[in-house]
């Protein structure tokens, strides 16, 4: 859990109770993860309203405030049922009493949607290991066998083929990455790169195959 002291906080307008210090969405500004601060009651309370959804007192989207002049992020919840929480208790002997840090997320972030062949991943900026940790992320979705090194080429074609990429919206230290695999149109771009010799069996293959192929 993130150390309050450390991180700029936001109010959500339709919960004046909850104040924000992580957020990220999606294109359609749907929420993939939150963090808020708040007393015990006022987070069970946003729970309750949640799981309302659209009903009187419930709770389908919210605004969190960015600034003094009213700018805010638009968030929709979506579906309910996709959202793991985790929650801690922090601060217990404060002029408010103890306050609550809890965490909404899409269960995707944890655990592979293999069926689907997506998932996200949930990094902190500037995050030097970043790189091999999406790696292992694209072996872990993908149904087809990824030698660790094909990595770079096949990072770079997932990139390109916009199946791999940035979140649009994060708000606080993380920001968000989102993997989305179309397996046959990657099935057949491994099969041309390993038929032309792109990707081989092993990096020995590929050191043996360099000087060979300069030659012809």
């Amino acid at each position: 859990m993130p150390d309050i002291s450390q991180q700029p906080l936001y109010p959500i307008a339709e919960c004046p109770d909850l104040m924000a210090d992580g957020y990220i969405g999606d294109e359609d500004g749907t929420l993939l993860f939150l963090s808020v601060w708040a007393r015990d009651t006022a987070i069970q309370q946003f729970l309750a309203r949640l799981t309302l959804g659209s009903d009187d007192e419930g709770l389908d989207r919210f605004r969190i405030l960015i600034d003094d002049t009213g700018r805010s992020i638009p968030t929709l919840i979506g579906n309910v049922g996709r959202l793991e929480k985790r929650s801690t208790r922090a601060f217990r002997r404060t002029l408010f009493g103890s306050l609550i840090n809890l965490w909404l997320f899409d269960r995707r972030c944890v655990k592979p949607d293999k069926a689907n062949a997506s998932a996200l991943a949930f990094l902190r900026r500037s995050n030097e290991d970043g790189f091999s940790r999406l790696w292992s992320l694209v072996q872990d979705t993908c149904p087809l066998p990824l030698l660790d090194h094909w990595r770079d080429t096949v990072m770079d074609l997932l990139v390109e083929r916009q199946m791999l990429g940035c979140l649009p919206t994060a708000l606080g230290p993380l920001e968000g990455h989102r993997l989305a695999l179309d397996v046959p149109m990657l099935t057949g771009m491994l099969g041309d790169l390993i038929r032309d010799g792109v990707l081989l069996p092993s990096p020995q293959d590929e050191a043996a195959g360099e000087p060979l192929l300069r030659a012809a």
